[in-house]
């Protein structure tokens, strides 16, 4: 177990690259995973480490990046021109002048670093380390920092790949690029950095260099390859996404939900699942969705931005959208939508049905093919049904309109005034009969068809 720093600290996160490589005009740390950008990914996890303070350095589209991060507690520093990974984190350095504590310099196209590392780095400050950086061993190092270290941690250089020897290039501890210094050593250590190297750059990794230079004790703290890996393309945000889902379908199942095809269910970030939860394949969750106990999820159902209640079943084919309130044993069938409205204890709509802005009422039946018209091109109209009425199949409630309680709207029905309670309402046109007319034409059409034949 980690122990709890007591000395605050301060987060500079690196966002001032181009981002080129993912061929986008989003900033790239606004890619989402999980439905969440990885920079707030990012920002969520060090609040988990008690931040104190957060800079974004900023640099092409800062703009995105400002608009993203409004509401939130974070500045933003704009490196202009961007001259290398050291004088990016230096930008920081007016924002937190009146900072006191330790500083940590990431990335934010490294979305999954935890809380627990950011902590275990604190740890190595506070146990008499000058500088702490975070290393890992990926399977294949390619064109990675390297670190090289003794057995207890002790960092004896860092050198970039293009200037290391072949010998270093051999060494598998690799640099993720997380650096850790009190801010007494940190802003010294940055301004010292200069760009004698194969790129003519501020390279972030002297820091480390010149503090071993003058003498101070640098550790590493080692985690695993996918906690820091980069997302600088499309394809490699993928393999965050599937790396991101595959941990979160384990934790829903040891938590007791029960997955049929795990591997075709995909997860929010913020998706809660209550237990003996059971969800059969291709079910997809957008944020904002609340699963309480026993539910069932039918197979090819959409979530996002809903609430089920215990014992709710939904599905197969149902779409939930934002504002989906489905009260306990109530019930969402096939190829039916529901958006910002509450089916209330033990409603149903069993198929072929949307309902928008509205409130159902406990026990009562939707038939199939009804809907909610509740837009009339310019504004949103909400429909009440009340207790145990029954809506007829292929109906249209025309909103604003209310259905009393144990009402009855006949099938085919379009109601567009309220249905006092107990009622029976029936809007049908009255049925036209013309006996032997379809004889007639299909006789006429015959007719003519044969003669276009013979011409």
């Amino acid at each position: 177990m980690t122990t709890k720093t007591t000395t605050p600290f301060a987060a500079i996160i690196l966002a001032a690259g181009k981002g080129t490589r993912m061929k986008s005009d989003r900033h790239k740390v606004l890619h989402q995973v999980a439905g969440k950008p990885m920079l707030l990914h990012l920002l969520d996890s060090l609040a988990e480490a008690d931040l104190a303070r957060t800079v974004v350095v900023a640099g092409d589209r800062h703009e995105q990046l400002s608009a993203a991060l409004k509401g939130r507690d974070v500045e933003v520093a704009l490196q202009e021109p961007q001259l290398g990974t050291a004088h990016a984190a230096l930008q920081a350095k007016a924002a937190l002048a009146d900072f006191t504590g330790h500083v940590l310099v990431c990335f934010g196209d490294c979305p999954m670093v935890e809380a627990a590392t950011v902590r275990r780095l604190f740890a190595a400050l506070e146990g008499g380390a000058r500088v702490a950086v975070l290393g890992f061993r990926p399977e294949d190092p390619l064109a990675y920092g390297r670190i090289i270290a003794d057995a207890d941690g002790t960092v004896r250089k860092m050198v970039e790949f293009k200037d290391a020897a072949p010998e270093e290039r051999a060494v598998g501890l690799c640099n993720s690029g997380l650096i850790v210094a009190h801010s007494d050593d940190m802003w010294p250590l940055l301004e010292s950095v200069g760009n004698d190297n194969a790129q003519g750059e501020y390279y972030l990794p002297d820091v480390a260099t010149n503090a071993i230079a003058r003498g101070d004790r640098v550790v590493v703290i080692e985690t695993g390859a996918d906690e820091v890996a980069g997302i600088n393309s499309r394809a490699e945000l993928a393999a965050a996404e599937a790396r991101w889902q595959a941990a979160r379908r384990l934790k829903a199942m040891d938590e007791g939900a029960t997955l049929i095809a795990p591997e075709t269910v995909f997860f929010a970030h913020d998706t809660v699942l209550g237990r003996d939860v059971t969800i059969e394949p291709n079910v997809f969750f957008g944020p904002g969705v609340r699963v309480a106990d026993r539910v069932l999820i039918r197979a090819n159902s959409h979530i996002e931005g809903a609430c089920l209640a215990s014992g709710v079943k939904v599905g197969p084919f149902a779409r939930l959208r934002p504002g989906a309130v489905l009260e306990e044993d109530s019930f969402v069938g096939n190829f039916v939508e529901v958006k910002n409205a509450v089916l209330h204890q033990g409603a149903k709509a069993s198929h072929l049905t949307y309902l928008g802005d509205a409130t159902i009422g406990a026990g009562a039946n939707i038939g199939a093919g009804t809907i909610t018209c509740n837009y009339d091109g310019y504004f949103k109209y909400r429909t009440v049904i009340g207790e145990r009425a029954f809506i007829g199949s292929n109906s249209a409630l025309v909103a604003p309109v209310t259905i009393g309680a144990d009402a009855i709207v006949a099938a085919g029905s379009t109601v567009s005034r309220d249905v006092a309670p107990g009622e029976l309402r029936m809007v049908r046109a009255e049925q036209l009969v013309k006996d032997g007319w379809a004889d007639r034409f299909h006789d006429t059409m015959k007719k003519k068809k044969a003669a276009e034949k013979k011409e």
